[in-house]
């Protein structure tokens, strides 16, 4: 099955890891093939090579037409799986709307370069940055988008083979959101 579960089909369900139960867990729930399906928490404590191959299976039930609902406390699981999402605080909710206008609330994005380059130490101006083993992490502002950075590298001499955002850009914006909310609270409790 898409969840291996199958070599553990003869032992009883006491038996097996937190990882395994939870797979037991989501198979049980789609045997009547649900519309929806509500998990909570479906991935907590396992390891990221289970949590990656739930995640996948995951997409594929939803692409398959099962809306899911989904509790978590990994922003990166959320930016991964979701096209909508409420952040509460302490059972009130202080954002609910699409990952997407979340994310453009962001000033900040941070991209991961692979870069293939002899140099030990590369130099960029006006943004920060850390490079190591053939990777660069660069924050720049939204506003600037990375055109400086490929040209400082191009003079460099330094060959950009691949680039992706970082995950886990929700955690900043979480955390802004949250202080927020409960800045808001203060104040309204004051007057």
């Amino acid at each position: 099955s898409q969840l291996d579960l199958w070599e553990k089909r003869n032992a009883p369900a006491r038996t097996l890891s937190g990882g395994m139960k939870r797979r037991l867990m989501i198979a049980r729930a789609l045997m009547h093939e649900p519309k929806l399906l509500i998990l909570d928490e479906p991935t907590a404590g396992v390891d990221i090579e289970i949590r990656r191959s739930m995640w996948a299976f995951l997409q594929e039930i939803n692409a398959a037409g099962v809306t899911i609902i989904l509790t978590t406390h990994y922003l990166e699981e959320a930016e991964m799986l979701c096209r909508n999402i409420a952040i509460i605080d302490k059972g009130i909710i202080v954002e609910n709307t699409s990952i997407k206008t979340l994310l453009s609330k962001l000033n900040i994005e941070t991209f991961v370069l692979d870069v293939q380059t002899d140099k030990t130490v590369i130099v960029l101006t006006d943004v920060k940055y850390t490079f190591k083993d053939n990777e660069i992490e660069v924050e720049v502002a939204k506003e600037d988008g990375l055109n400086h950075v490929f040209t400082q590298l191009t003079e460099q001499g330094v060959q950009v083979m691949s680039m992706r955002n970082k995950a886990n850009r929700l955690e900043e914006l979480f955390v802004k959101l949250v202080e927020s909310g409960r800045e808001s609270a203060k104040q309204g409790a004051a007057s």
